[in-house]
């Protein structure tokens, strides 16, 4: 991809990180008997031993020595860090729990979560079809809470967490392998500590379930570092609106997996309120798409040229 445009780089990068993601509902099962908490904390480890594996072929550390020297760029890639395992953790719950539907739904209405997050914490005013399209949202909601007897409190959490770690990714604006590799740094320590003690106990399941397990919690570094590489690369290179896009991949995905393949329930109620959030994402997106159209085609305002002093 040497002579590609930037842009339709970080398109391919995009879809390719979006189609892996719908795709881990067919990985995590697999990791079993491992729970949640210990694939997450291979998940940190092997994915550090992925990226130095990357940075390594590349010979490409020149730029840890600047960034350690800007404080606010690596504090904000730890925070990145700590929201995406909080991200990784529900959705492994999810999935190993049979709710892969509710998180197809909490990457559908992610879009919706990140326009709030502009209005409340950026001051952002909305288009009134933006309001529609989280009105719509609220109400699907409200529909699917019926449906599930609770707040699908594991939609929002996975909507939540991944608008916020977009967010600060696009602030901090580091190369994809670097981000990556401050991120899975931060967690090291902790992550180590639990697996040692988690061994040490006799509850660990690495090595004790045969080589297949062990070779699956390892991969799990590769597997899970890839996509997110592929989604840095991206978010630094095409526009967000082209990101909120791509991002519908994954929960489609995930939503026919866990209604084709696994089989999940589907109660009317429950048909009833994604197809209100579908709908809502149809607005959201149109409005979107004609918004940035509108920005493209207006005219530049003319440089207002100084006035001359007159005598």
């Amino acid at each position: 991809m040497g002579d590609m445009p930037d842009e339709r780089r970080g398109l391919l990068y995009g879809v390719a990180a979006y189609a892996m993601w719908g795709l881990f509902p067919l990985y995590w099962p697999l990791l079993e008997p491992a729970g949640p908490v210990e694939i997450l904390a291979h998940r940190m480890v092997w994915s550090l031993v992925a990226v130095l594996g990357i940075l390594a072929v590349r010979r490409h550390w020149s730029w840890f020595a600047p960034l350690v020297r800007q404080p606010k760029k690596v504090a904000l890639l730890a925070l990145a860090a700590l929201i995406i395992s909080v991200n990784w953790g529900v959705y492994i719950y999810a999935v190993n729990t049979g709710h892969v539907v509710e998180s197809a739904l909490g990457y559908f209405i992610s879009p919706l979560v990140s326009v709030l997050f502009g209005v409340v914490l950026l001051r952002e005013r909305l288009r009134r079809t933006q309001w529609v399209a989280v009105g719509l949202g609220t109400i699907a909601m409200v529909v699917l809470a019926v449906d599930y007897g609770r707040p699908p409190w594991i939609a929002l959490v996975l909507a939540a967490s991944f608008g916020t770690y977009g967010l600060i990714k696009k602030i901090a604006n580091v190369g994809a392998a670097e981000s990556l590799t401050v991120e899975t740094l931060a967690f090291l320590v902790p992550a180590l500590a639990y697996l040692f003690v988690l061994q040490g106990s006799g509850q660990g399941t690495f090595g004790g379930h045969g080589v297949g397990h062990a070779a699956l919690l390892a991969l799990s570094g590769v597997i899970t570092a890839v996509p997110l590489l592929f989604f840095t690369a991206a978010a630094i290179r095409v526009p967000l609106t082209v990101i909120g896009l791509l991002q519908y991949i994954a929960p489609v995905l995930q939503f026919l997996v866990g209604v084709l393949i696994i089989r999940e329930t589907m109660p009317p109620s429950r048909w009833a309120g994604f197809a209100i959030v579908w709908i809502a994402l149809a607005i959201f997106t149109w409005d979107s798409l004609r918004n940035a159209r509108a920005t493209r085609r207006s005219p530049v305002p003319p440089v207002r040229q100084p006035e001359r002093a007159t005598t």
